[in-house]
């Protein structure tokens, strides 16, 4: 199959998440489409207990489910002080799946003994492309920050508005996209993946996705 027509699958149902990828992949010799194209409307759990299991199963899961390539990505905030936390829980620290909010408020309780020049903190992302037969391609990205008791910002999801880049002056939900993703965890990640893929497609196609 020639690379300008083979579909990559962004694997998630978080529609913020999606776009950021979407716009992290642009300009790959791929069709990339979200998962929202396909008739597929289950999820895969997330069972994991680290970032690369999560991805990696999440990739493989939804590549099996449309019979294309497909990146998928586990991401979430650790705290020093909180020994990691929320970790691969970070989308459901707080109960329900994506609950932002509930999230944000369990986050700043759990540091409200915790002094300002303690709250050490690093988004993780973990990216995965797999096709259906398993992973192709893994790729890991972190950003340093503190964690503000102030939220400021209307941009990103999750964390962002208390995530504060000490040298930009500035919580991640206030930057725009294009400097979001020059630094962001997801960023990185997806570069780096982004390098690797393209001595992927160099190769001589295996044949069939």
């Amino acid at each position: 199959m020639p690379t300008s027509s083979r579909i990559l699958v962004v694997g998630t149902r978080n529609a913020k998440k999606c776009r950021e990828m979407c716009e992290l992949l642009a300009g790959l010799p791929l069709d990339v489409r979200p998962l929202s194209d396909f008739p597929f409307d289950g999820s895969v759990e997330e069972t994991g207990d680290t970032f690369e299991a999560n991805a990696a199963a999440k990739a493989l899961g939804y590549a099996r489910a449309t019979g294309h390539w497909c990146v998928a990505d586990d991401s979430g905030l650790e705290v020093d002080a909180l020994g990691g936390r929320p970790g691969v829980l970070s989308a459901r620290w707080a109960g329900a799946d994506g609950d932002d909010d509930a999230n944000n408020r369990m986050l700043l309780e759990e540091l409200r003994l915790v002094p300002p020049d303690r709250r050490q903190a690093r988004y993780v992302c973990v990216a995965v492309l797999s096709s259906t037969e398993g992973p192709l391609v893994t790729a890991r990205g972190s950003c340093p920050g503190l964690i503000v008791d102030h939220p400021a910002g209307r941009g990103g999801f999750g964390y962002d508005p208390y995530f504060f880049l000490p040298e930009r002056g500035r919580t991640m939900a206030q930057l725009r996209p294009e400097d979001k993703h020059a630094l962001s965890h997801r960023g990185h990640a997806l570069r780096e993946l982004r390098r690797k893929l393209g001595e992927l497609l160099a190769l001589p196609s295996p044949g069939g996705c």
